[in-house]
């Protein structure tokens, strides 16, 4: 009777675990999405990159070295300090670093757990290193020619993100449908700039063209005055000079 009621209890799980990792049916169609856009990613990995780190243990306060700047993967619970790693022990634990007062961690740690491809590396005292979080940069710098794809941060030509968090963000479906509607948006929008560029530039011709036709005055209707000169202008009667009436005697 106890190996029947297990049984029961095992085909009672079942189906809710597969709900839960998006087995579901069309019904759940949404949740399904949700689920395999979780599933892509570690589960310790959005927790890790949440964590606040460089602040002291609550539980070793008085030890000696008690900022928090370790991080166990199989845990996730919160940021650790050297003195909690000794109830870690045999698990995935994790050293973040500092650099320009955003955390960091070594490539020969991440990448033993995580596929960083795409996300650009820096070296930082001879160790090569990768940015947990977008580092906020206020406009690129002159002849940058390619950024991040979620921040725009500028980057070398071979990588598409400067963190793992704007990697996360980046290849989500979320993410994805507003780039395409975004762009789809700056199109239509350069489109119509242009067909505004195009109406002032023919309006502009046509004012020309009045401007050019304007050049050649009409010729002025004749005035009263100009009349009256015109017609005062006639040919007089012509007098003899005034010796042709002397006679001259000897």
């Amino acid at each position: 009777m106890i190996i029947t009621d297990q049984e029961t209890t095992v085909r009672e799980i079942k189906p809710k675990s597969r709900r839960i990792m998006g087995g579901g049916g069309p019904a759940d169609g949404g949740d399904d999405a949700d689920n395999k856009e979780d599933i892509k990613w570690p589960p310790w990995l959005r927790p890790l990159l949440q964590t606040s780190f460089f602040v002291q243990c609550k539980l070793h306060a008085d030890a000696h070295k008690s900022e928090s700047n370790m991080y166990c993967l199989d845990c996730m619970n919160g940021a650790l300090c050297s003195a909690c790693l000794s109830f870690h022990k045999g698990h995935r634990a994790i050293q973040i670093r500092r650099s320009s007062y955003h955390d960091v961690i070594r490539v020969s740690e991440i990448q033993k757990y995580l596929d960083i491809t795409g996300v650009q590396t820096y070296i930082i005292n001879s160790a090569r290193i990768v940015f947990l979080n977008e580092r906020p940069q206020p406009r690129p710098g002159k002849g940058v020619t390619n950024t991040c794809q979620v921040c725009d941060r500028s980057l070398l030509d071979s990588f598409c993100f400067c963190s793992l968090g704007c990697k996360i963000a980046g290849t989500s479906n979320s993410f994805k449908k507003k780039k395409m509607h975004k762009e789809m948006d700056e199109s239509s929008d350069a489109e119509e700039s242009m067909n505004d560029s195009i109406r002032i530039m023919n309006k502009g011709s046509d004012n020309n063209k009045c401007k050019i036709q304007s050049f050649t005055p009409s010729t002025p209707p004749p005035t009263s005055l100009s009349y009256r000169t015109t017609a005062k202008r006639r040919k007089g009667v012509p007098h003899r000079s005034p010796t042709g009436g002397f006679i001259i005697e000897y």
